[in-house]
């Protein structure tokens, strides 16, 4: 039933209001065309292969982590730890083993070195028994270490491999 009457002769019918389905056909096709930026696409591909594994706080495992991504240790793990993107230990974990990874924050215990890692973050009661080298090295009270740390050498180290680069031994 109108509310009103349309009086004039010949008048068209008003356009009818979109339908949600044309909606959500035209959302998707925004969606299949191609960014404009192509560093777009390299990163959101680099981040989903950039994935967090993460060993739950009821598990304990023992053997070896090598890989690239990200790994975030709740429980217990016996055994090194190789990895080409983050290591978090987080509080109440443990971790007995060497560790080479990006970035490494301890929140819990670990005891073993680490190895050329970019940064790492002591948190307030995390605890490291073991070596550091670093890039940088944050520590927070209320953490506790025992070890020998080198952090800060790391442009150092870049700098002196650029300038012997290339040059022989003189005889």
């Amino acid at each position: 039933m109108a509310l009103w009457k349309d009086t004039t002769p010949g008048s068209a019918a008003p356009p009818p209001a979109p339908a949600v389905k044309d909606a959500f056909t035209r959302d998707v096709e925004r969606t299949n065309v191609a960014p404009l930026n192509p560093d777009i696409t390299k990163r959101q591909k680099e981040r989903a292969e950039m994935k967090e594994s993460v060993i739950a706080s009821d598990l304990t495992i023992e053997g070896k982590i090598i890989g690239s991504g990200h790994v975030r240790i709740a429980g217990r793990f016996k055994g090194d730890v190789q990895v080409d993107g983050n290591l978090t230990i987080d509080g109440g974990a443990n971790l007995d083993g060497q560790v080479r990874a990006l970035v490494v924050t301890v929140g819990g215990e670990l005891k073993g070195n680490i190895e050329n890692a970019k940064r790492v973050e002591l948190l307030e009661g995390g605890i490291i028994m073991g070596d550091v080298k670093a890039g940088s090295l944050t520590v927070a009270a209320g953490s506790r270490m025992r070890g020998q740390v080198e952090f800060g050498w790391e442009d150092e180290a870049k700098k002196g491999a650029i300038e012997t680069k290339g040059f022989g031994t003189a005889t």
